[in-house]
């Protein structure tokens, strides 16, 4: 199983991409909203989450997905059940954080030591990284993003760090990918 939480004021396009590259990958993903069923994004974008927190289990859950965006980063942060799903895959098997959320992994002691991305001016939230300028980063089980311009690549670099680059070229060409 793999979540994207939805936290009011989320970036839209970085966690419907997610959600939706990772669909046509067979992948079973759902969305929780955080503090509520019905979240809306940064832009005003009202979704209807799969979940609520309180649905949410750890068993089973092989990816934990954090999508940017103010103020919905500071509203995950919050979270006691995104702390637990994002504790729990960064020890059992992945996290990826894009655009300002991995200022959340940074916050809570994940980044030690590890190469990371973010969106311009939150690279001081990294803390412990090494922060990089490149548009996606993976370092072990951690996958950050720099921000919306980069969610496919980003979404895309998930599926290939989950199934391998053969997977994620076959998605890339059947969805016209450059």
């Amino acid at each position: 199983m793999i979540y994207v939480f939805l936290a009011e004021g989320f970036e839209e396009i970085e966690a419907l991409a997610v959600v939706d590259i990772l669909r046509r990958a067979e992948y079973e993903v759902k969305t929780v909203g955080v503090g509520s069923k019905k979240v809306k994004g940064s832009h005003g974008i009202e979704v209807s989450a799969d979940l609520e927190e309180k649905e949410v289990e750890t068993e089973g859950l092989t990816l934990t997905v954090l999508p940017g965006g103010m103020p919905g980063t500071l509203n995950l942060e919050k979270s006691p059940i995104v702390r637990a799903c994002v504790e729990y895959c960064a020890k059992e098997s992945r996290v990826a954080a894009i655009c300002a959320a991995p200022s959340i992994l940074g916050h809570w002691g994940l980044l030690k030591g590890k190469h990371a991305v973010c969106f311009p001016g939150f690279e001081s939230e990294l803390i412990g990284a090494l922060a990089t300028c490149g548009p996606v980063c993976v370092d072990g089980n951690i996958i950050t993003g720099k921000g919306p311009g980069v969610a496919l690549e980003f979404s895309l670099k998930i599926v290939e760090e989950i199934s391998g680059q053969d997977t994620a070229n076959k998605l890339k060409a059947s969805m016209q990918c450059i």
